[in-house]
Order: structure tokens, then sequence, then C-alpha cells
């Protein structure tokens, strides 16, 4: 039987940002160029793969507060700077599956209408030695972190060895101290390895980062976020961890 999904569960992170209650459609496109090869005496057509594209187009309501939603695309359309962006379109669970892309702002448009809401919306271009979308699963879905702890593995049913890419988003931090975020693998789900390592997240930092694991890497079976560190006494974070396989 089909496994469908309601569209109302859809997250979507933007660098530090859970930006998930301000839009209401994300739509993710891949596409590739086909470079005509037919010659004379052909009788039917022939194309090669050619170069790999990808987007993601956002749209929903518009916020103008502070660190809100068009302050942040108004600043990301002029900037060189990469979005690390990640779409859960089955919501977020671990185990469900997410695209991921490096991605820059191409476009934003403010709509205002009599007698409607202000709304908004964007088209981010994937970026990145791939060309085109990268789709994975959650490793950790908008995990309030308390402590040092695993967060329970994901069974991609085989090992694969094309390396791939990490994203972590950290959209909340009250916590005093440094906490060390890792992606581990396991062949049997037992025995643990480390695939990533981000870079620290500091006390009371919000950040988001992308790791590329290179090619011809293997990765293993299994896959989990990981918190190893968890410094200072008080306070928590807020995370979200995707992969994708390569």
């Amino acid at each position: 039987m089909p496994t469908f999904r309601h569209g109302k569960n859809t997250v979507a992170l933007l660098n530090q940002f859970d930006f998930t209650n301000y839009f209401n459609s994300a739509t993710s496109s891949n596409e590739v160029e086909l470079p005509e090869t037919t010659t004379f005496g052909s009788s039917t057509r022939s194309y090669i793969t050619g170069i790999k594209e990808g987007s993601v187009g956002l749209e929903g309501l518009f916020s103008g507060g502070a660190l809100e939603i068009d302050t942040f695309f108004n600043t990301a359309i002029s900037s060189d700077s990469n979005i690390v962006s990640t779409i859960g379109p089955e919501g977020a669970v671990v185990g469900r599956r997410a695209v991921l892309l490096n991605a820059n702002e191409t476009s934003y448009e403010i709509t205002g209408g009599i007698g409607d809401l202000v709304a908004i919306s964007a088209e981010l271009q994937a970026s990145g030695t791939t060309g085109g979308l990268d789709r994975g699963v959650l490793l950790a879905a908008q995990a309030t972190i308390s402590s040092a702890a695993a967060i329970s593995s994901v069974d991609n049913g085989a090992s694969s060895s094309n390396g791939g890419v990490a994203h972590l988003h950290v959209t909340t931090n009250s916590r005093d101290g440094v906490c060390t975020i890792k992606i581990q693998h396991s062949a049997d789900n037992s025995t643990f390895a480390d695939l990533v390592t981000f870079t620290n997240t500091t006390a009371s930092t919000t950040t988001s980062q992308r790791v590329e694991v290179a090619a011809g890497t293997t990765v293993n079976r299994y896959l989990r976020a990981n918190v190893t560190t968890f410094g200072g006494s008080t306070g928590s974070l807020i995370i979200t961890v995707g992969f994708a396989r390569r």
C-alpha cells in the first residue's frame, strides 16, 4: 500500500532558522540538461545526460520583524553566502525523507492585495558538487537536547559507497557550554563509528553547518545523530540533522 503524507507537516529550515511556521507551500525540483546527439542516418532522436540543477520554491506569509522571514530573504538575496537548506516534506520525524541543498536565493517577492494577507515567495537555487538536490533522511528532527545522548538510528537497508552530505541546524540554544554533535554509522546497529563531526556549537549560539563526505567513502547501513559533548550546567538546544547518501 502507498504511504501518503499530509502537506501540513512539512518543515523548512534555512541556516540557523526554523521558518516552518512562515510557509504554506514548498516545491522541490530536479532537472537535467539533455544535449541532443542525433546524427544523419538516425530514425529516432538520441540524447546524453548533461548538467544537473535543482531548486526549491517557497511560498508563505510576510512577517517583517527582526530575524524574521522578510529580513532573512532581503539579506540573503544580496549575499554571496550560500543558505544551508533542509526541507522535510514528510514532517519532523526521524527517518522521514528530507531535501538538502546548498542554496543561493534567486528571487524574492512580496504580494499584498486588498482583503488578503501579505504573501511572500522565494526561489532557492542549489549550488554544489552534485548540482541538483540531495535527497536523504532526518536523523534529528527539531529535537530538544538536554543531555549528551544518541538519537535513535535510521536503517537504510544496506550500506552505500559514495559518501554523502550532512546538514546541522541549531535553531535554539540556551546551553551555557560547548556542545559537540556528530553523525555516526554502523554495520550492525550496535557498534558505531564517527562519520561526521560538526564544528562545536558554542554557548548560547545558534548555527548551521553543511559537511560533505567525500565520494568513494563507505556509509554503513545504520545512521544516527549523537550529541557526544554537552558542556555547561544549564539550558538546552533544539537541533535538526539530515544526511543524504550519494
